[in-house]
């Protein structure tokens, strides 16, 4: 896929892509030099919503037995 780059630097990301990576307004791209002379890496860098939302349960694993939620409940309960 080709796309070109305006006067102003911008660049527009074919829909094909966007839908492919799930891209939405307020995401960030990271570019990076690549490997090669002529070669880009772009790195999704999403909202910190989305961020959040993948990172939701992915520490239960290390502590099946443990219930983060209610331990956190109980605790702002002692502070109050």
């Amino acid at each position: 896929m080709v796309t070109k780059i305006t006067t102003k630097n911008m660049v527009s990301i074919p829909q094909i892509i966007a839908k492919m990576y799930g891209l939405r307004p307020g995401w960030k791209l990271d570019w990076n030099k690549g490997p090669g002379e002529d070669e880009l890496l772009v790195r999704i860098i999403p909202d910190r919503a989305e961020q959040a939302r993948r990172l939701m349960g992915k520490g239960a694993r290390y502590a099946p037995q443990r219930d983060s939620q209610a331990e956190l409940v109980s605790e702002r309960s002692l502070d109050d």
